[in-house]
């Protein structure tokens, strides 16, 4: 089966979204670690006066990791699923909270000067990874923080064999059951034609990144899922 993309991927996206939150509850510590991974900005005074982009927002899961930890910031959520967006955007939020229905590759229309942006589960899904780093680059602010929650696998043999194990074993029968099937036969098969968590970082150093770190998450994902955090470069720093 090939991997989904883009229009096909929305739709796929679509058609889960009504149970989407369950699916992802089978996944014990989803909702701890993207909460880690969002901590993991490093946002100073709870977000006061920060601009915020959730990219890749689902059904707000990220939404509200990155609400918790920078409660006064302003947040725009962004996903190219409508069908997931309609979920996200009818969980109670305070008014600092805004949902745009836009793919990742389409950032001008959304707006720039974020202050940190946070993208969950998403990289491995749009068809051109570099130039939605390199949106994400102008979108930010001059030393902007960026903070990628991903599948990255570590490269070993033995994360690839738990990573298939774990999907085989519980993710693929649940989702069968919920009618999502192919959505989530995608979700196996992109993790693994996905970048290991080195090449990851190397894309983003070549996008033009600064201080890129990839930091392991607890678990049965140690070596399976990363927060990969970084900077945009401080044009003060680069002026000769």
């Amino acid at each position: 089966m090939p991997l989904l993309h883009d229009g096909e991927l929305s739709a796929a996206f679509d058609h889960a979204a009504r149970r989407y939150d369950l699916l992802t509850a089978v996944n014990p510590g989803y909702r701890t670690d993207l909460r880690r991974s969002a901590r993991r900005l490093r946002l100073p005074g709870g977000g006061r006066g920060l601009r915020l982009l959730d990219l890749g927002c689902g059904t707000g899961a990220s939404t509200a990791a990155l609400l918790a930890s920078a409660p006064h910031a302003e947040i725009v959520a962004v996903d190219a699923s409508a069908g997931m967006l309609e979920r996200a955007a009818a969980k109670p939020w305070p008014p600092g909270v805004s949902f745009v229905h836009a793919p990742a590759e389409e950032l001008a229309g959304v707006g720039g000067g974020f202050d940190a942006v946070f993208a969950a589960y998403l990289f491995r899904n749009v068809t051109d990874p570099d130039a939605v780093l390199a949106a994400v680059r102008t979108a930010l602010e001059p030393g902007g923080r960026l903070a990628v929650h991903e599948y990255t696998l570590s490269g070993s043999a033995a994360h690839r064999a738990v990573w298939t194990a774990v999907c085989r074993g519980i993710v693929l029968p649940a989702a069968r059951l919920a009618g999502d099937g192919g959505l989530y036969r995608h979700l196996w098969r992109s993790v693994l034609a996905f970048d290991t968590v080195p090449e990851f970082t190397a894309r983003l150093r070549r996008t033009g990144f600064r201080q890129v770190r990839a930091l392991p998450l607890p678990g049965w994902q140690t070596g399976i899922t990363h927060t990969v955090v970084a900077a945009a470069p401080d044009v003060r720093q680069e002026t000769p």
